[in-house]
């Protein structure tokens, strides 16, 4: 049981890596403009992945 738990916490630190890395270079490709004050909502995405993600693990340990 704890080895699939650890290899089930080492596919998503690789997972989030992977997206970290990918959205590192989107956003390096193109120079966007300065968004605007409504556009906000982007950031509480990855909050609340990372949230129910960590939630997740506190169920699971």
């Amino acid at each position: 049981m704890e080895s699939m738990k650890m290899k089930l916490f080492a596919a998503v630190v690789v997972m989030l890596m992977a997206v970290a890395a990918v959205s590192n270079v989107a956003a390096q490709e193109a120079p966007a403009p300065a968004p605007g004050p409504a556009s906000a909502a982007s950031v509480y995405v990855p909050a609340a992945l990372i949230s129910l993600i960590s939630l997740s693990f506190g169920l699971l340990f």
